[in-house]
């Protein structure tokens, strides 16, 4: 009698779409054999180096296991990873294009877009993942209802370039449009939520949906990068510290409560301090909350790679500094949420997260529960709590 297949197991690297990829690299490389789908992300040279790392070890802890290679880092250089022992296939092509869904944890994320026409000078990405390309609205919003069906109460939707949504299927289909429709289709769904965006691509659609619903989650996370209009120029990015601040004006007098997170890269190569505090500035003119700072790593390939470098540790300096003003920043916000009831969506690790991605504390408290708290304080990060209403 043959032995009954095996959904493969998952080491994910990466960004949200990786995992939700990854889900269906295990479902298709289901065997018979004990199997390890690596799924790689090339975003920084750390990255790809944890993810050889990884490799290795794997095959050295479970030598009679097959080790399939895919991800972004993958398809960049199939045959250096194929190189490694242990490996016994590297999937090299593109994703297709389809939308994809992972009802693991919590949320579940939708992944309605994949690849990226742009080229930031500091970014390979593009070269991983291929061109923009979108999944068709029928197919999105049947694996809407699906993930609803299936009990999830929140939906993010992901992407590459997530708000570059419709530029390949024409008829005028945009972000906006497409968050309109699930909204409209999916009254049962209690929030639905926007991974990160690019500020420049958002239009009049989305902002119009922000005033609307309340059910889409008040909070966008930006990927600014800068705050300083040369260095934005020098990243081939296609917007300026203007748009930023005019974009963040006109969402929040659309719905007052909305909350902002951004991506920041400092240390980009010729970054002056005067450059980088047009960026420390950027976090009071825009009103951010939650930030995500990196120091700029090189990646080989890239036109960043070829320009004149900032010093590493006055990058790493400059990423601490811009660290603490998001500190800073999260504290006022947390402040303001105290004494205050939120309706919280409960997660692993006794924590859970408001409609506005503001991170709380409930011990005690299954995953994947509505509920209502008083919020009686916080510890700088997250808000403490206590449970007045679960989830009937």
């Amino acid at each position: 009698m043959n032995a009954p297949l095996r959904t493969a197991e998952i080491v994910s690297f990466g960004c949200r779409l990786n995992a939700v990829e990854s889900q269906e690299l295990a479902k298709a490389h289901a065997s018979a054999r004990e199997t390890i789908v690596v799924n790689t992300c090339a975003v920084t040279g750390e990255a790809t180096r944890q993810a050889r790392q990884a490799i290795r070890r794997l095959h050295r802890e479970r030598p009679e296991a097959e080790i399939v290679v895919g991800g972004c880092a993958a398809r960049l250089d199939p045959q250096g990873f194929a190189k490694i022992d242990g490996v016994t296939r590297v999937l090299a092509e593109h994703a297709p294009n389809r939308a994809l869904t992972s009802v693991e944890g919590t949320r579940g994320l939708l992944a309605v877009q994949n690849g990226c026409n742009h080229r930031c000078t500091f970014c390979i990405i593009p070269f991983g993942r291929g061109a923009a390309r979108s999944a068709s609205p029928h197919e999105v919003l049947a694996q809407a209802r699906a993930l609803v069906a299936s009990g999830k109460k929140e939906i993010v939707l992901t992407g590459v370039d997530l708000t570059s949504y419709g530029v390949d299927l024409g008829d005028a289909w945009t972000l906006g449009r497409l968050v309109r429709q699930l909204l409209r289709q999916l009254p049962e769904l209690e929030r639905l939520r926007l991974s990160s965006v690019d500020c420049i691509e958002i239009d009049d659609d989305l902002i119009a949906a922000c005033a609307e619903d309340s059910r889409l989650c008040p909070h966008l996370h930006l990927s600014l990068q800068s705050g300083d209009d040369v260095i934005l120029k020098r990243m081939k990015r296609r917007h300026a510290r203007a748009d930023a601040i005019r974009l963040c004006s006109a969402l929040r007098n659309a719905r007052p409560d909305i909350v902002f997170g951004a991506d920041f890269i400092v240390g980009f190569p010729t970054e002056t301090e005067e450059m980088f505090a047009a960026t420390l500035d950027l976090v009071d003119a825009c009103g951010l909350t939650h930030l995500h700072v990196f120091p700029f790593s090189a990646r080989p390939g890239t036109p960043a790679a070829r320009m004149p470098q900032v010093a590493p540790q006055i990058a790493k300096a400059r990423a601490a500094r811009l660290r603490e003003k998001g500190d800073e920043a999260l504290r006022r916000h947390l402040d303001a949420q105290t004494g205050r009831t939120l309706r919280l969506l409960t997660e692993r690790g006794d924590t859970a997260r408001a409609a506005d991605f503001t991170l709380a504390r409930t011990p005690g408290v299954e995953a994947g529960l509505m509920i209502d708290a008083l919020c009686t304080g916080h510890d700088g990060r997250a808000l403490t709590t206590r449970v007045t209403a679960p989830d009937k």
